[in-house]
This record gives structure tokens, sequence and C-alpha cells, in this order.
């Protein structure tokens, strides 16, 4: 690659990235994006996976962190068409026998259903909600002075203990379920410390902002941010993967949204011993086993309500759920796994021909596993939604190995960028107060792999591109070659 006049080059096209280019573009630096793949996207991509006239999101589709996130606040994709589209229920989550829980955008309607948990319901998720974006903002830039220390301190009480703990506030199945669904979102053995965090922050979402999609598919949205970088004089190159730093035209800022791995590989000698040694310590998480549905109607759900969310959560009882995701995190492969699903055309009926739906579904699996889900996944749901296999007119399946394929930086099936434990809650991909910000200078990291970790927020992006204007500011740093 040849070329020159950049003052930051920023390679990967993720939310991550994207962010991070817009942030230094609408600075004034002249920004060039480099993309592996043929289009631009990363885990935002929508395409025809089954049929013709069926659009599938290859990975992110419900979005309720670029709602929440302040780097997506601040810079508002709407202003490029974007649009969000809000589902009548953002989460449903069935049970056997016809019952369910329902997760409503209103916490007082959600907590009055699950009766005499209804206050536990407001004490954890409900609390979490009412304390509104400065929680969000503290939450998703855990490195930061907290915008909002006592509320920060409230979560905490909860938020530090495993879900599993949390779970025992619930009396009824219904409410224990629907926490357990919103914790299973960690990718984590639910007995660990900060999954009920995580489960209380992604629930209170439901509340606050929804869990919307964009219309069109999440390719939509990277297509908008795309507009805006060439609107703002960037230069974007696609089906180029970077092998080497080196082959990148020098830029006093380069902006790398890739895991550790990738770092390593075309970071070479130029990162310092010691650095590389820590990456190398850098763990992956578990990876997640994907169909894509072409419907020839809605999914039959057992309970006709289910019918009306954005996103299922399909699972059973919190302990079937808990019991799956302690499965996987042992390296195994269970039965009944716990399954997310997503009816895109709930909310956005051009996904799909008029009359057919599409359905979106993963579960969890060991990192690099290649055991075949299929049966298992479609298991559960049929035992929610009897019927449903007779209403698929084709799938698509992808494991680790495709998924990976499709996007490197999902390492092993890992769609968070590595383990979000407690270990690595900040520590992502190393210990430091920056951990943006390489030992090369002008040179960050800005994928999931960095602080808060996995979901499409761009917040790794966003911190990235601040650092480095802040460092341009106060002295600009020679290039790298």
């Amino acid at each position: 690659m040849t070329g020159d006049g950049f003052d930051a080059v920023v390679v990967g096209s993720g939310p991550n990235g994207l962010v991070g280019a817009v942030r230094l573009a609408e600075a004034g630096m002249r920004v060039l994006l480099v993309e592996a793949a043929d289009r631009l996207g990363g885990g935002l991509r929508t395409e025809e996976l089954t049929l013709p006239g069926f659009h599938h999101d290859v990975c992110a589709t419900a979005l309720p962190l670029a709602m929440a996130s302040p780097a997506f606040r601040a810079i508002d994709p709407t202003r490029d068409g974007v649009e969000f589209l809000h589902p009548p229920l953002p989460v449903a989550h069935p049970l056997d026998g016809g019952r369910s829980a329902l997760v409503h955008r209103d916490v007082d309607v959600t907590a009055a259903a699950f009766g005499r948990d209804a206050t536990a319901w407001h004490a954890t998720l409900g609390e979490t909600a009412r304390a509104g974006l400065p929680l969000v903002d503290t939450l998703l830039a855990p490195l930061d002075l907290p915008r909002a220390p006592v509320a920060l301190a409230r979560y905490g009480v909860f938020g530090a203990l495993p879900a599993t703990a949390v779970a025992q506030l619930f009396r009824d199945p219904a409410a224990r379920a629907a926490f357990g669904g919103m914790a299973a979102h960690a990718i984590l053995d639910l007995h660990a410390p900060v999954t009920a965090g995580y489960g209380m922050l992604i629930g209170a979402l439901a509340h606050s902002v929804g869990w919307p999609l964009v219309k069109g598919g999440t390719q939509a949205l990277a297509d908008g941010l795309a507009s805006r970088l060439r609107g703002l004089g960037a230069e974007i190159i696609t089906g180029l993967r970077v092998r080497d730093l080196a082959d990148l035209p020098p830029a006093p800022v380069t902006l790398l949204d890739l895991t550790p791995r990738q770092l390593l590989e075309i970071g070479r000698d130029r990162l310092p011993a010691g650095y590389r040694r820590r990456l190398e310590r850098f763990r992956y998480g578990s990876g997640v086993f994907k169909i894509d549905y072409a419907l020839d109607a809605p999914v039959p759900w057992a309970d006709p309500a289910v019918g009306g969310a954005g996103t299922v959560h399909i699972g059973g009882t919190f302990e079937e759920v808990a019991a799956s995701e302690r499965a996987i995190a042992r390296g195994g492969h269970p039965d009944r796994p716990f399954v997310l699903g997503v009816q895109a055309c709930v909310a956005d009926p051009s996904r799909a021909p008029e009359g057919r739906h599409t359905f979106w579904a993963y579960c969890h699996v060991p990192n690099g596993s290649t055991v075949d889900m299929t049966t298992a996944i479609e298991n559960q749901i049929e035992r929610f939604a009897p019927g449903f296999r007779e209403r698929v007119l084709a799938r698509s399946v992808m494991g680790p190995a495709a998924l990976e394929a499709h996007n490197a930086n999902e390492v092993g099936g890992d769609i968070n960028g590595g383990a979000g434990d407690w270990r690595q809650f900040v520590s992502r991909p190393v210990l430091s107060a920056h951990p943006w910000q390489t030992p090369v200078p002008g040179l960050y990291l800005c994928s999931s792999s960095t602080p808060p970790g996995g979901g499409v927020h761009g917040m790794g992006g966003w911190q990235a591109a601040g650092i480095a204007l802040r460092a341009r500011a106060r002295k600009p740093v020679p290039g790298h070659r």
C-alpha cells in the first residue's frame, strides 16, 4: 500500500473502527480506512444468507447498546439516514406450558406481571434503568471518572455478584428465567462474578432505551457511518488485508480494530517483547453456533404474546439456562442449550418478502467447537413453538470456523473479542490505565478486546480516538513505518 498525507489510518471497519474513524475525521484529520473484507461493517453486516429477498444480520442485530452508548449519541447516525425500529415488545422468554415472561419498555408493567417478584425486579433491573444514561456512561467507560458514583455503588451491590446469587431474590420461575436470559448475554458461567451485572445492564436497557433493530439490517448502520466518512474527505479501501504494519502508509495516528492475535501477527518485532508477552496471555471466550432461517410464516409460539418480541430468550427456567452456560464454560455441548433468537420482521417487515419472515438464532459453544448444534437449537425452538420446522424454507448455518472466516476478529467464534470475566473486564487486552494505547508511538488498539468489551457501542474506537487527539493536541508524535 502506498500513499501519504494521511493524518490517521484506521484498520478494520467494525463499529469501533467506524466510530474511531468518524471521531478523527470530524476533528479535521485526513483519514484512511482499510477493511480486509469486500464490504464494510465487520459485525455490522447484512446478507441474503438463505434465499433472495431474505436479509439476515450476520452477527449483531438487536442494538440496545448503540441506543445508549455515549459514542453513538455523540455521532448520531440518524443524521446519515439510519433508522432504528422498535418491536412492540423488546424481549420475551417462553416457558413450558404456554407461559412466558415478557419484558416491556415500561418497567412498572413488567414488574407487575411478576407479582410477588415486582419488588425484586424494581430493586435490580428497575433501579439500574432509573439511574439512566449517567450510569450507562460510567459502565461503558470503566476507566474514566464515574459520572454517577452513587448509582454505580448501588449497581455494584448486586452487579458484582454471580447471576446465580442474585437469582435467589426472585421466587417466581418467570422472573427468575427473565433475569437468567439477560445474564446469559455475558457468555460466561452464571456462577461467575459480575454476571449479575451483565444481566442488570442489558435488561435495564430494555426499559430505558429499548432493544431496536436497524431498518434494512445492521449493514445500514455501517453504510451510514461510511457515508459520513466520505463526506468528511476520508478515503476507504476494502478487500485489502493488512499483513504487516509496514504495509500501511506513514501517519501520526494508527487505530487498529483488531484483536490481540491480529495485532501480534502484523506488529511483529515492532512491539516490545514485554508487551507481546502480555498480549499472548489474552484469553478468548466461548464461541457461538448460529443459524439464520427463511420462514414461510411467523414462528408459531405456544404463547402468541411471544410473537410481538424482537428478541426471544429460549432456554426454559433459570436453572436450565445456568446449567447450559456452565456446561459450555467447562467445554461441553448441552442437549438443551440457551438459544438467543431475533424476529427482525416484527419490527422491520422489509427484511423478507411480503408474508414471509426471518429468524436469527444462536447458542453458545466452546471456543473453536466443531460440533453441529442445529438439532439441539431446533429442538429448543420446537419445545416452545411446536411446528417451527414446518415453516422453514431454508437455513444458513455458521459454526465458529465459519464466523471467524467471515470476520477474523471472531476468534474461535468468540463474538465479544475475548472473555469478559472479572479478570478481563478492564484488563483488556492488558492491565493499563490506557489499554487502548500501545507502547508504539501513535499506535492504538480500538476493538472489542479493549474496554468495555463486546457489543455495538463503539466505545473502543471512541476512547482510542480521544486519546490520540489529546496526544496530538499536546505534541504531535512521529508516525511509524
